[in-house]
């Protein structure tokens, strides 16, 4: 493989939240072998240097039916994987700039794992708005993190660029909604196309161990 495999996700998709939960639990070395992009929905500054790189945000907003039906869904599959959730409210003007460049900071830092972890528990576990700078700023310092520093990322040029970058790769790789798994050329989008992206991951690491 020219390219690590890829994994794009989201701090806000519970399928992404699942997808991700279930892959480290089945192969915990999945960190140490797979690239994780973040995928969020630019604000206008990020869109507007993302436009000047020549690249789009391909993910289209739902509609009130298929959001109705995902909060169905959601309740099912959290259920059939075991998985605890307490369903947060989104108003709809969350700013998602905010958790997912927290993250390229706290990768920065080596406490990425930690800080995914920590907004991951509190969005998911106990529906909390990881988009709310006073409530991130807490669940960060609740969980031994360098909490003004992460909160700080949308402020800071470097952060940002590499948020941009992040989204240009979720452009230049068709990336249109999450998770989404790429091995060399074969692609995968979906909770229920994790085991498709395992085997082919296990397949491309045998493959590459056997040439060493």
């Amino acid at each position: 493989m020219r390219k690590p495999p890829r994994l794009y996700f989201s701090l806000r998709s519970p399928f992404s939240w699942m997808a991700v939960r279930a892959l480290e639990e089945r192969f915990p070395q999945a960190q140490d072998v797979i690239e994780y992009i973040p995928f969020f929905e630019p604000d206008p500054q990020s869109m507007a240097a993302l436009t000047a790189r020549g690249g789009e945000f391909h993910y289209v907003a739902m509609s009130k039916a298929k959001h109705l039906y995902i909060l169905n869904d959601t309740k099912r599959l959290a259920a059939k994987f075991g998985y605890p959730m307490k369903w947060p409210i989104d108003k709809g003007d969350e700013w998602w700039e905010l958790p997912h460049l927290a993250w390229i900071k706290a990768k920065e830092l080596g406490v990425h794992r930690k800080y995914y972890e920590a907004v991951m528990q509190a969005r998911w576990g106990r529906g909390e708005d990881i988009c709310n700078r006073e409530q991130l700023l807490r669940i960060c310092a609740e969980a031994g993190l360098d909490a003004p520093t992460l909160v700080a990322a949308p402020d800071d040029p470097a952060i940002r660029e590499q948020g941009v970058q992040a989204l240009m790769e979720v452009y230049e790789d068709d990336v249109f909604g999450v998770p989404y798994f790429k091995v060399g050329r074969h692609r995968f989008w979906g909770l229920d196309r994790l085991d498709d992206f395992q085997a082919a991951l296990e397949q491309a690491l045998a493959t590459t161990s056997g040439k060493e």
